[in-house]
């Protein structure tokens, strides 16, 4: 008995070990987060009664409530594959507020679509959620005239995980859509398409019918001389029948290949006009006229015009006429016979340059927009003006102010557009047109002219639509320019372009 006693203690502390093990061994195999979590529903983060069990939903950023059991100790939470950021002061046992993250379609692993993971330290969970892009929308085609074997594209808007793709009735198999969905690159089927395209993705089907009705866009010297050659850019410009400029008929001219201009040379003109341009498609015409400087004229600069110069600045009235006398001539900016304003500046330091001394032109104020137009769309609008920059430009903004306190502004930066090692210069006069919904208000990070769009004409010009106008450079970058500036600027003018 003795004997038994003694094994009986022997074993005890052996046993009482196990037991404090048990517990412990149960606690790591739930990785410390007690029951594996579970999604019972996805609810919108609207408040009632909105906050309704969401079955489906667009990609948008846009905050959602899951709903559950153990949702507390999430280590992560993923939407198509694509891991969210979370905050777990918003999570409950029961529910967890998250923000659904940015998701690029065009990546994800296909696999893992349509459903949200729910990880914690004891488990995870799978559940089924349509989350994806919205349907997919064509606006339009970049060559309907394409030979066989040519890249052409399709322009549009989620145009990501697709199922189908015909073109002209000819299916395509390959194809590659951009990253952000916004193009679908493919090469043109050996048959002509006559009818139309029609694309099927994961979110729906869009068709778009496949014409070739001519659009301009824009005209690259809308107040030119005789003799001199201009284009007319636009789409579908093709099998052209007629071309005319300012009411009269040009009847040489040259299309592009691929449509997208049409070039002459200038005959004598006698009036003032739209371009028209007529395909075997269709036709299409300006809602502005050319040869006209006149019409929505903020300064042009002419004796018997709209002079409007605030006769201080850093611009240099010029003629470009050799016999004027004054003000004086310059041979560096022909094609112009008028008078116009000459800007020039040396290397600009970081954040050299303002709307007085020697970076601006500066003009009185004048009517925009007629009262009668303050309630048109933004889009409908555009600033105008011809320029010529004679000598390579890199580095520096020309910002186009109005006179109204706080007016957003407008940054033109064409040497953006080129190469990081050749500047900018133009092949004498062109015509820049910047729609008004350019005009944008200063942001407290991204700086003036990058923040909101204007939404009301008034937004730039007040209310009554007659503002002064300024027209200056300024260097936005944080090193100096690479270049100075040196050019010429006639005919500023707001127009109706729509």
């Amino acid at each position: 008995m003795k004997k038994k006693s003694y094994l009986r203690l022997c074993f005890l502390p052996f046993l009482l070990m196990i037991a404090a093990l048990l517990p412990a061994c149960k606690k790591n195999a739930d990785g410390g987060g007690g029951a594996p979590p579970v999604i019972a529903a996805i609810k919108s983060y609207v408040a009632s009664p909105n906050d309704t069990v969401l079955h489906s939903a667009v990609a948008k950023g846009q905050w959602v409530v899951i709903t559950g059991q153990n949702l507390q100790n999430a280590t992560q939470i993923s939407f198509d594959g694509v891991p969210a950021s979370f905050n777990t002061a918003l999570f409950a046992p029961g529910s967890a507020v998250v923000q659904i993250p940015a998701i690029q379609f065009s990546t994800i692993d296909t696999t893992k679509l349509y459903t949200v993971k729910y990880a914690t330290l004891a488990g995870s969970t799978t559940f089924s959620f349509k989350l994806g892009p919205a349907a997919p929308t064509i606006t339009a085609i970049s060559n309907v005239f394409a030979a066989p074997g040519d890249s052409v594209h399709l322009f549009g808007s989620n145009l990501v995980l697709i199922q189908r793709f015909l073109y002209g009735g000819t299916q395509i198999s390959s194809f590659k859509p951009s990253l952000d969905g916004t193009s679908l690159g493919f090469l043109m089927p050996a048959t002509t398409p006559t009818d139309q395209v029609l694309v099927s993705t994961k979110a729906g089907t869009t068709s778009f019918k496949i014409v070739a009705t001519p659009t301009i866009t824009g005209i690259s010297n809308e107040n030119a001389n005789k003799g001199d050659s201009v284009f007319v850019y636009g789409t579908y410009l093709k099998n052209v029948q007629s071309l005319s400029f300012a009411g009269t008929a040009i009847t040489s001219f040259k299309e592009t290949s691929d449509g997208s201009s049409v070039r002459f040379v200038l005959p004598a003109l006698s009036k003032s006009g739209p371009v028209s341009v007529t395909t075997k498609f269709g036709a299409a015409t300006t809602a502005y006229n050319v040869n006209d400087i006149a019409t929505g004229a903020i300064s042009n600069w002419e004796w018997s015009g709209v002079f409007n110069w605030a006769w201080w600045g850093g611009a240099n009235l010029t003629s470009g006429d050799p016999n004027s006398g004054w003000p004086p001539y310059n041979s560096d900016f022909p094609g112009n016979s008028s008078l116009y304003m000459v800007l020039k500046n040396g290397v600009l330091a970081p954040s050299e340059g303002n709307t007085f001394s020697s970076y601006a032109i500066l003009m009185n104020g004048t009517q925009w927009v007629p009262t009668a137009n303050l309630n048109d769309p933004v889009d409908n609008w555009a600033f105008k003006f011809e320029v010529n920059i004679s000598k390579p430009w890199n580095g520096g903004t020309i910002d186009i102010l109005s006179g109204v306190s706080g007016s957003p502004i407008a940054r033109w930066e064409p040497w953006q557009k080129t190469t990081a090692t050749a500047a900018y210069t133009t092949k004498g006069w062109i015509t820049v047109t910047i729609p008004l919904s350019s005009f944008r208000k200063a942001d407290p990070t991204l700086g003036d002219g990058k923040g909101a769009a204007i939404t009301q004409i008034t937004d730039l010009v007040g209310p009554s639509g007659n503002s002064a106008c300024t027209v200056y450079i300024h260097n936005y970058g944080t090193s100096a320019t690479a270049t100075g500036f040196y050019g010429a600027f006639d005919n500023l003018r707001v127009v109706k372009i729509k």
